[in-house]
């Protein structure tokens, strides 16, 4: 702690990211990234961006990223007035909790979320209440039928994989029509229905995705939210305030070709969901409990062995997983779905650790 620090800055409990090491020859499935890269169009159209051309990166990008915009306007059946984007999800749940989450009344997440959720309402001073998942980790819509601020969930929630229906979602819509529902579907493409055909009925309704998952794009921050123009505007006005250029032109470039993309994304999106299912096999059959995942991720736990022992253990091997010290989840791993080769390679070491 410093004299010069600002005011609250020592409250601030800040968000901690999945372990990006070095080691060689590492089998990483911590981080939910795909195990595919992005599709050729995007390489191409850095490449194009750049063209050779020397001024290209000495002006700044268009700071609406309108092509981006109409992209994904385009691919949902709305308009570009619908569509804010920013630098990575991440940036776009800030400008969310910023613009539209900041009311009297608290907000409401689900107890076991995506962590990010309570950095923000510590940076941001929004208040929060934690609604805690059933006994089998899903959302129970009933208990956010009740006076609130906003909610905010995952869908497919984090880090648990499952999935709320698309009518559970309408109805937890209509029984908060004063109320902000924001949907962070940053999996959503891994087997569940998004809730953008929702919009068009509910203008309380925002759907924020990411294009590092199922686009294969971590490494360049591309995210968005779509929603009535209210909500919009909200973001933008947020977003002006404090970087009017979040997106540089080679990631909006890179964006588009990667949402223009339907067919490279469809192929390599099944490909992830086809190896999720057999990993899910592989591991019930050495005696794992798998909960029912609709992400690029599974979320298991072992009646006989440690979680904590697991992933150390597996470490040792150079494979790392991902384990949380929440109190509900203690014994569960995180275990992002790699290529094929890779979840062999998992489940081989588990069964020499597990001694099967």
């Amino acid at each position: 702690m410093s004299k010069f620090w600002s005011a609250g800055v020592a409250d601030l409990t800040p968000y901690v990211p999945g372990e990006q090491p070095q080691m060689q020859r590492l089998i990483k499935l911590n981080t939910n990234e795909n195990p595919y890269g992005p599709s050729p169009r995007v390489l191409a159209a850095i490449r194009e961006a750049l063209g050779g051309d020397a001024d290209a990166l000495k002006r700044y990008p268009d700071p609406d990223a309108r092509c981006f915009k109409q992209a994904i306007a385009t691919r949902f059946g709305l308009e570009p007035a619908n569509v804010h984007v920013g630098n990575g999800s991440d940036e776009v749940l800030a400008n969310v909790f910023q613009g539209l989450l900041k009311h009297d009344r608290p907000i409401l997440y689900p107890d076991i979320t995506y962590s990010f959720y309570p950095v923000y309402c510590g940076l941001y001073g929004v208040a929060f209440e934690n609604v805690p998942l059933t006994d089998t980790f899903e959302i129970d819509v009933d208990a956010y039928l009740k006076p609130n601020g906003g909610i905010i969930f995952p869908n497919p929630n984090a880090p648990t994989g499952r999935v709320l229906a698309s009518g559970e979602i309408e109805r937890l819509l209509a029984g908060n029509p004063d109320s902000v529902v924001v949907i962070d579907e940053a999996y959503i493409d891994f087997g569940g229905e998004t809730a953008a055909g929702l919009i068009a009925k509910y203008p309380n309704l925002l759907v924020v995705q990411t294009l590092s998952k199922s686009r294969s794009l971590a490494g360049l921050r591309l995210g968005f939210a779509i929603g009535h123009t209210d909500l919009i505007e909200a973001l933008e006005r947020v977003k002006n305030s404090f970087n009017s250029y979040p997106l540089d032109r080679l990631a909006q470039a890179a964006g588009v070709a990667a949402i223009e993309d339907e067919a490279y994304f469809d192929e390599t999106r099944r490909a992830v969901m086809a190896s999720r299912d057999a990993l899910t096999a592989r591991l019930e059959a050495l005696g794992f409990e798998v909960l029912p995942s609709k992400a690029n991720f599974v979320f298991v736990r072992h009646a006989s062995h440690d979680a904590a022992r697991l992933a150390a253990a597996l470490r040792e091997r150079s494979i790392i997983v991902r384990h949380f010290g929440h109190a509900r989840i203690a014994q569960f791993l995180r275990i992002t779905v790699g290529t094929n080769d890779e979840c062999m390679a998992l489940t081989d070491a588990l069964k020499a650790v597990l001694g099967q």
